[in-house]
């Protein structure tokens, strides 16, 4: 029997398909603008400026200033651009970091946006904005960050490196790992949270083959985009607590710690959600749902270890103290010497398994 539950829909436009970012000028005559401001990181900026040609004379201009973590002195800069522009709409193309970037300036002046996503991040589906300051990174959650208008464009992804493409895809999972055992999760969110990792399981291993798999690709695409609706409807636990508070504190790549961090948080967890566990074995099609997520990691060859990142293991009390700072609900409790035995693991890059309370 279904019990009780609450499910909000988020308003979002999604345009889907290969090919459609040659939507783009009439997605900004469907919302009414006429200037757009491009954002992108410096190594997309590029395909920033080609973007802009696609556009024309409704191009503001090119920000490539979106930097990993979105901390605050990048948004100012970014504001500042803004405003010298005079762009009516920001148009973010690429990963995690030019959407958190286009959602902060969302927060700050109110502006539309529209999220081309490069990668599988998920962000683009999300009222949820992370900026770092002073070292330590927040969330906070406003539908003042939701993107009017998201553009999945299979083609652009058949480019992303390999390697990128599975900690990108492994990111994405774990948001819908965690919607699995959320404690708002509901009926609708479980089906969505179950067939992302079922389409991205069965995506990155073909992905990490052969790259220019367009059917792998556009598995991964929708994967990512039901994983980021996932993780915009429903809270999150230990695992993105985790995540934000060593990538933020200790400046360590975000999908890349995502991938170390996640079949550790998923062990830690799995005696207190166990239908969830069985659910997230059931979709990757394997007995050991922790261990199946480190081992489509190294399927994908992805580092596996806190180490490999670049974190000293004299981080390793720093980092659990921080992720016990504040209160937050997770299906187990928070347990500082049980979460620094997680963290000491996915350091070492050992295999997961359940950290005794």
């Amino acid at each position: 029997m279904v019990g009780p539950f609450v499910y909000g829909a988020l308003p979002a436009r999604v345009v889907f398909g290969s090919g459609t970012l040659a939507t783009l000028p009439r997605e900004l005559e469907r919302l009414g603008r006429s200037r757009a401001l491009v954002l992108t990181t410096p190594q997309q900026s590029g395909e920033g400026e080609r973007l802009a040609g696609l556009i024309g004379r409704a191009a503001a201009g090119v920000h490539a200033g979106a930097v990993m973590h979105t901390p605050v002195e990048a948004t100012e800069a970014a504001v500042a651009a803004l405003s010298a522009s005079g762009a009516d709409c920001v148009v973010a193309l690429g990963g995690g970091s030019t959407i958190g970037l286009g959602k902060a300036l969302a927060l700050r002046t109110g502006i539309d946006q529209i999220a081309i996503p490069t990668t599988y991040a998920g962000s683009e589906m999300t009222p949820i904005l992370g900026e770092t300051r002073d070292g330590v990174k927040t969330t906070q959650r406003s539908l003042a960050v939701l993107p009017e208008t998201v553009i999945y464009d299979v083609d652009l992804t058949l480019t992303l490196p390999a390697g990128l493409s599975g900690t990108s895809g492994i990111n994405a999972i774990a948001h819908a790992v965690e919607a699995l055992y959320a404690e708002d999760r509901n009926p609708v969110t479980s089906l969505m949270a179950e067939e992302a990792i079922r389409a991205l399981g069965r995506a990155l291993p073909r992905i990490a083959a052969e790259p220019a798999d367009r059917a792998a690709r556009a598995d991964a695409l929708y994967g990512a985009w039901l994983a980021g609706s996932c993780l915009g409807t429903v809270g999150m636990a230990l695992h993105h607590k985790l995540c934000h508070t060593l990538g933020g504190s200790f400046d360590l790549p975000h999908a890349e710690t995502h991938t170390v961090i996640l079949p550790h948080a998923l062990a830690y967890n799995r005696s207190a959600a166990a239908e969830a566990t069985a659910r997230a074995a059931r979709a990757l099609g394997t007995a050991d749902a922790p261990r199946g997520l480190f081992d489509l990691a190294g399927a994908v060859g992805a580092r596996r270890s806190l180490r490999e990142l670049g974190m000293a293991e004299a981080d390793i009390d720093r980092a659990a103290d921080l992720a016990v700072r504040n209160p937050y609900w997770n299906p187990r409790p928070i347990e500082r010497d049980a979460v620094r035995a997680l963290i000491a693991r996915a350091w070492a890059g050992a295999p997961p398994a359940e950290a005794a309370a």
